[in-house]
Order: structure tokens, then C-alpha cells, then sequence
């Protein structure tokens, strides 16, 4: 599998469904938690491959849609101060708040700029040493290492007007709380992107407290059904692990030098998400080293209370409780064009992949 036309193989990916079906006698529920699985689960048509017994559920794999309210509320509310200028990746600017989003504040003069990487918003700080740059920063284990990267460089640079505003999260206490709050989930499709950092040791704990499988898989179709298949083995045999499937990509160690990375610039801390409330030490802070750069504890700004979209079951969709059809508000009140959740926003949001692909 060497190129992508393999990945997509027509041939491979029935014969991996002949497989799944032959090796699956009880019904199962296999939970992704990556938005990018998300996606390319729709987008393939992965679920009408699968018999009757094996069902996929999406969980909360979608940074923007598990970051709270209130943080796109303090975002709003940094980029309405004069001497600010806010840096962010694009698919947080339509993210509704309680009362605006960043790209009305735009509209209405703020000065918001979309980037790239956080060297983009360095480069920015550079320039406009008058202002204080704020990027924010909004991910997992993925995204995390290049903020963090960022800091030590703006440290190392003397680039002082330059803050980062975290909500970077980790997986495994989610996935874990799921599990605690009784939601049926049989098996786990890692993500993919996240364990290329973190390696597959974060989910060693899942078998061995749980006894449920985990199987870190790629992003194309004839990754999707390996992977599956790997669980439905797992499952029929009572065998659960953690397994890569992913392997030319994630290795068992990880990246160590953005290990090494996180764990200079952040510290665990209980998070907020949606659908699961407060989670224990599931956040990365900013450590006390790098304060100077924490937008948190430098920048005091007032924030309007929070207020969440009535209709909404976002939260219940990332639980894996509900599907997007199960929403009123569905491709009805709530499109990408005009959103009513963070899960139609983002693009890999469980809402925007089944508006897009499975309507």
C-alpha cells in the first residue's frame, strides 16, 4: 500500500467488508474519536459496507466542537480590545458564541486574522510590537506541540507581546468517562493524527480497566475497514488491545521531541467539554515558566455570560448517544451556512460530515 490509489483500492475494500461480515456474529457499536475518521467514515460511505452487527458511533474526536462556549465568548471578547489583535485557524472564526462569532467581530472592524501555523502568528507579533498577538490555540495531542513550540520560540525570541489563549485537550480521560458513564461502546477506532504524537502506550489503560480494544487507524477507506476488522476480531475472540493499524504513520514510542515538548511548556489541568462537563486533568495549562505568554493570566478583559443555543443536542452527539439526525434543527435551522452548533461548523464535525454525505 504505497499509494493512494490503494488506499481507495474498490477490490481491497470489498474484500475487507467479506471479511467483517464472515468474522461478525453479535451486534457492536465501534466508536471513532477523531474528526478526521469522522469525515472519511461519511464521506466513503463506510457504514452501508458493514452487516447489520457492526454499528459506528462518533464521539468527541472534533476540537472545535468540544471546546466550550465560553472560550469562543473570551475570544469575542479579546478581539473587541483595541491593542489586540486576534490569530486563530480558520475554522474557529464561524464558531457561534452567546452573542457573536469572531468573523461578526471581524465584519464589524476587530482585528482578526486567519493563519496557517503559530509561526504565522509569531511573524504577526514580530511586526506589531505595539499590540498584543493572541493565537488560540484549540486541539488535542495533534495540535498541541506546535503551541508549544511557539512559546519557546516567542521566549527565546523576546517576542513578549505574544500570548497564547489554550484549550488544548488530551483524549484518553474522554474516552475513559464514556466508558464510566455507561455509554455503549464495544471498541475504539483510535485517532490517528494524535497517536503519531503520542505513540499507542495513552491507551493501555482502556483493555486493561475496561477490557474494550482500541485499533489506531489511517484515514482512507482500506484503513477504515482493516481497522474495523481488527476489532471485530478482537471482539468475537475476547482479545482486547491496543493495536496499530496505522503503521506507517503512528509508531509504538511516538514522537518524542513533541513529547518532550508538551510536557516543557504544559501542565495537565481538569478541562471542560461538551457533552462530558469538567474532566480531570484532560487540559493542557501553560506552566508558570512560560506565564509571561498565557493570555489567561496577562490580558483581563470582561466576558458576557454564556449562553447555549436552545435545540442544540450537540453534546449528546459527541457522547455517542445521539446521531445528527436525531436533531430538529438538523439541515433545517442549522446548516454549514448558518450554524447553530459547533458540530456543523467545523469540518470535521459529525453534523457538517452527515449534512455533506449522508443526508
Amino acid at each position: 500500500m504505497k499509494y493512494i490509489d490503494e488506499y481507495r483500492d474498490k477490490a481491497i475494500v470489498m474484500a475487507l467488508a467479506k471479511e467483517i461480515r464472515k468474522h461478525s456474529t453479535r451486534h457492536v457499536k465501534l466508536m471513532e474519536v477523531c474528526g478526521g475518521h469522522t469525515m472519511s467514515i461519511q464521506k466513503f460511505g463506510i457504514p452501508y459496507l458493514l452487516p447489520d452487527t457492526v454499528e459506528l458511533i462518533s464521539g468527541p474526536g472534533c476540537p472545535v466542537c468540544v471546546t466550550s462556549r465560553s472560550f469562543i465568548d473570551k475570544a469575542v471578547a479579546y478581539s473587541r480590545l483595541k491593542d489586540v489583535i486576534i490569530t486563530t485557524y480558520g475554522d474557529l472564526i464561524r464558531v457561534p458564541g452567546s452573542s457573536s462569532s469572531l468573523d461578526r467581530e471581524k465584519a464589524r472592524g476587530a482585528d482578526i486574522r486567519t493563519v496557517y501555523s503559530i509561526m504565522d502568528a509569531l511573524m504577526i507579533a514580530k511586526k506589531n510590537r505595539s499590540k498584543k498577538v493572541v493565537f488560540l490555540g484549540i486541539g488535542f495531542e495533534t495540535t498541541a506541540p506546535s503551541s508549544a513550540a511557539g512559546i519557546i520560540k516567542a521566549q527565546m525570541a523576546g517576542i513578549r507581546n505574544f500570548y497564547l489563549f489554550s484549550a488544548h485537550k488530551v483524549m484518553p480521560p474522554a474516552m475513559e468517562t464514556l466508558i464510566d458513564e455507561g455509554v455503549k461502546i464495544d471498541g475504539y477506532i483510535g485517532p490517528g493524527h494524535v497517536s503519531t504524537i503520542t505513540g499507542d502506550g495513552i491507551y493501555q489503560d482502556i483493555p486493561k480497566k475496561f477490557g474494550l480494544g482500541v485499533v489506531i487507524s489511517g484515514f482512507e477507506p482500506v484503513d477504515l475497514m482493516q481497522a474495523i476488522l481488527m476489532l471485530v476480531k478482537q471482539i468475537e475472540s475476547n482479545t482486547p488491545k491496543v493495536e496499530i493499524q496505522y503503521t506507517r504513520v503512528v509508531k509504538p514510542e511516538g514522537n518524542i521531541r513533541a513529547q518532550q515538548m508538551l510536557d516543557e511548556v504544559f501542565e495537565y489541568g481538569d478541562d471542560w467539554w461538551r457533552g462530558l462537563g469538567v474532566l480531570k486533568n484532560s487540559g493542557l495549562k501553560i506552566r508558570e515558566k512560560y506565564a509571561m505568554h498565557d493570555a489567561e493570566k496577562i490580558i483581563g478583559v470582561e466576558v458576557e455570560p454564556t449562553r447555549e443555543p436552545k435545540g442544540c443536542i450537540c453534546g449528546e452527539i459527541l457522547r455517542g448517544v445521539k446521531k445528527p439526525k436525531d436533531c430538529k434543527l438538523f439541515a433545517k435551522a442549522c446548516t454549514p451556512a448558518d450554524p447553530v452548533g459547533a458540530c456543523m461548523v467545523s469540518n470535521e464535525g459529525s453534523c457538517a460530515a452527515h449534512y455533506l454525505y449522508n443526508r
